[in-house]
């Protein structure tokens, strides 16, 4: 794990490196039993360039993970996956996670995909200024729609409400 401490202790995000590839593959497996990413893409996110990646840590023991991808050209930050392990939810460290990678990123729109079912991650994102922009029907293995969201941020660009750009 990285020395650089994002929070205040008995919470600590770290910025994540491939030398976190156990505990985070184990993190993915605990928060997402049926949709787990294989070990490969887990390997892969953990090393790609243009992602962020950090894990929070709950007095020593990894609690939670999060794994932005950067699309510059696009001015756009995609929460690719964000998870926190059972034991340790209700504490505040997804909000912490999804506050941390947005600022990482430094885009002016950040996007994320959830479960239609996944009420409480429904209500974070609204509590954090997200707004439902699409809905990808079958997106999950199991058949359940993905529920697209997208918040706007000031990042490198001035957002604002009117206009048409240019």
């Amino acid at each position: 794990m990285s020395v650089e401490n994002l929070s205040q202790k008995p919470l600590r995000i770290l910025r994540a490196s491939w030398k976190d590839f156990r505990p985070v593959l184990a993190l993915e497996k605990a928060c997402f039993p049926h949709d787990a990413w294989p070990w490969i893409d887990v390997l892969a996110a953990l090393t790609f360039p243009e992602t962020v990646r950090l894990m929070a840590v709950w007095e020593g023991t990894p609690a939670g993970f999060v794994i932005g991808d950067l699309r510059r050209r696009e001015d756009l930050g995609w929460i690719a996956t964000i998870g926190v392990h059972p034991d340790f939810r209700r504490r505040g460290i997804g909000r912490q996670l999804l506050r941390a990678c947005e600022e990482a990123m430094r885009t002016s729109r950040v996007r994320l995909t959830l479960r239609e079912s996944n009420e409480g991650a429904h209500r974070l994102y609204l509590q954090e200024g997200y707004t439902q922009i699409d809905l990808w029907h079958r997106y999950y293995q199991d058949g359940e729609s993905g529920i697209v969201m997208e918040k706007l941020r000031g990042g490198r660009k001035e957002v604002d409400g009117g206009g048409t750009g240019g």
